[in-house]
């Protein structure tokens, strides 16, 4: 019998500070990896968070919910603040202005998190490391890569959430090539149209999804196992070693998109660290879109628990 693998997340914890209409800021906790480690866990995952989260108020808030999820934190709380992103929402769709210099998230080291996988990895056997998002950017992308490739060498499997954030980077084409640089690490790969687009790919839509992704392939990651093309309200596509699979987006009443994309990835890499073997893309990528579908239903990011998805039906 082939054991459960455990996911291990490094990347953003966040307060997302909603505008209201009176402009008034709502603080709620948010952060791509934070997102996708809650939505990994609700699954029904084993999942670690290893960044520093702050000792602040914040940082307090966001540990209680980890917490009350059941994923674990196993690295000590950091003196630095909580990063903050301001949100602003048009028609249900989030833009972000972000505050992150010399947070709790990016007080870490590659050592110590290394140290973590190894003392894991003698435990419990080399498990998942997720990774994407915000600590993409340079120069924390030069982190990301030492951590990445040492990892790989512990016999990790690597899983990256692009997402890209180019109004945070101070120099988009030198965050275009540390992302360049990063997708050849990939074992698992998400990304989204609009993730492509600042990439440099043109020609980007739904229709195309099953050349988009021989492109990514060709474009430094031909080593990737599963790949995840994600289309917005359109549908997504999911390649994996079974084959691959299209799905459109199911009807839903649609409150907002916030956590979407994490909700979808976090459901394929806990349903593949519960099931470690070959994927069978169609199943994979059903549950995914239910399971974003019913995240979108909901007020900011809220995943389902597993039960939740088994009995979701579109409208």
């Amino acid at each position: 019998m082939t054991h459960a693998r455990r996911i291990y997340v490094v990347g953003e914890a966040l307060m997302d500070c909603l505008m209201q209409p009176g402009g008034q800021l709502l603080p709620v906790r948010g952060g791509s990896p934070y997102n996708m480690a809650r939505a990994a866990r609700l699954r029904g995952a084993e999942v670690a968070y290893l960044n520093p989260l702050s000792t602040d108020t914040f940082g307090q808030s966001l540990a209680a919910q980890l917490q009350d999820e059941g994923v674990s934190m196993p690295t000590p709380r950091s003196a630095a603040p909580t990063s903050l992103a301001i949100v602003q929402m048009a028609k249900g769709h989030p833009s972000y202005s972000f505050y992150r210099e010399g947070v709790a998230d990016r007080d870490y080291r590659v050592d110590a998190v290394l140290a973590t996988l190894a003392q894991q990895a003698e435990l419990h056997g080399p498990g998942i490391l997720h990774t994407g998002s915000l600590l993409l950017i340079p120069p924390e992308s030069d982190k990301v890569q030492a951590l990445l490739q040492a990892a790989k060498a512990q016999g990790w499997t690597i899983s990256m959430d692009v997402n890209m954030r180019p109004s945070v980077a101070p120099d988009l084409d030198a965050y275009v090539q540390a992302v360049q640089r990063l997708l050849p690490l990939a074992d698992w790969l998400k990304a989204s149209d609009e993730d492509l687009q600042v990439l440099g790919f043109s020609g980007v839509d739904a229709q195309s999804a099953p050349a988009l992704a021989a492109r990514v392939r060709a474009h430094g990651a031909a080593s990737l196992s599963r790949l995840a093309l994600t289309f917005g309200a359109q549908g997504a596509y999911l390649q994996t070693e079974s084959g691959s699979a299209w799905s459109d987006a199911p009807a839903i009443t649609l409150v907002d998109s916030v956590g979407a994309g994490d909700t979808f990835w976090g459901n394929c890499v806990a349903g593949w660290a519960l099931a470690p073997g070959a994927a069978d893309a169609q199943t994979s990528l059903r549950h995914a879109m239910a399971a974003a579908a019913i995240n979108c239903s909901r007020a900011g990011c809220q995943p389902p628990r597993w039960a939740e998805t088994q009995s979701f039906k579109p409208l």
